[in-house]
């Protein structure tokens, strides 16, 4: 069978609504409708086996479709769209303390420029091979303990030798850009209702406030500020489906002080007012309640 063809079946057998799986790190996912979908992404490998999804990041678009792989190197917030559905995907959470023992073997390459934190490009053979035996342990749980760490090595040593190497690369080092980039990244993630201002974000990054903000927008595709919006609204979005009446509170809940700016731009990015993307939402999550066995 050929490995695509085993990974689509795999993901159709085990994906669960979490999107989680007894093998850590290891995420599948089986979408058969195609809202837009706005989240926080984490450093992750996507390998598509069926369908497609197109991510806007800042003002960039990135496809992939089947065969073809996402690497994402931190947090970002992002706006998805599903192309075709129902759309497979195999996930594999990327994590620094599993990619830098292999920088010492991997072949050496020059200090790269910044770049940006997301990039899509066709999956090899041999990571496609790899990604179709992570997924068979699934199916043997007595192996996954002793198997599924090797496999995921080698799965990571086919992205660092493979086309998008250099972007893998850069999550392994301590003193790479992102690395500096990923202290005002997390900083902002996690403080994203305070004030937030650039000369302390640069001290935090031991960077001189003119190149923090040229490496952030380079590796993220927005200004620390635009980062810092986006952030608030999602979570003021998430916050929404549980206080759909509080729409002020929310919006001074994740940083705003103006109501009437909250809702222009959280109009702006939605496509709606807080109230009524609200009340769109809570409709869904009680329709696919309902429907579920």
């Amino acid at each position: 069978m050929h490995p695509l063809a085993e990974i689509r079946r795999s993901v159709l057998r085990h994906a669960r609504p979490d999107l989680g799986t007894p093998i850590p790190g290891l995420l599948l996912s089986n979408v058969d409708k195609a809202p837009p979908d706005y989240s926080l992404t984490e450093p992750l490998l996507v390998v598509m086996a069926q369908g497609g999804k197109s991510l806007l990041l800042g003002d960039q678009v990135y496809e992939y479709r089947a065969g073809q792989c996402l690497v994402v190197t931190t947090d970002l917030p992002v706006t998805g769209y599903y192309l075709d559905t129902p759309s497979l995907s195999m996930g594999l959470v990327l994590r620094p303390a599993a990619i830098a023992p292999l920088l010492v073997k991997a072949p050496a390459e020059r200090p790269s420029r910044d770049l940006p934190a997301m990039a899509t490009g066709d999956a090899t053979p041999e990571l496609l091979d790899a990604v179709a035996r992570m997924l068979r342990l699934l199916d043997r749980p007595e192996d996954a303990e002793v198997l599924a760490p090797l496999i995921e090595q080698e799965i990571l040593w086919r992205l660092l030798t493979g086309p998008l190497g250099g972007l893998v690369r850069q999550i392994g080092l301590a003193e790479s850009n992102l690395s500096y980039v990923n202290r005002a990244i997390h900083w902002i993630r996690d403080h994203y209702a305070e004030p937030m201002r650039i000369d302390e974000l640069a001290r935090l990054t031991g960077m001189s406030p003119s190149a923090f903000h040229r490496h952030f927008r380079a590796v993220t595709l927005m200004s620390p500020l635009q980062f810092q919006k986006r952030i608030r609204l999602q979570e003021a979005r998430s916050l929404l489906l549980g206080r759909p009446g509080d729409i002020a509170g929310v919006g001074h809940l994740v940083g705003y002080d103006s109501p009437s700016q909250f809702t222009r731009e959280y109009r702006r990015l939605f496509g709606a007012p807080p109230g009524e993307d609200a009340a769109r939402l809570r409709a869904e999550v009680s329709r696919d309640l309902q429907q579920l066995p």
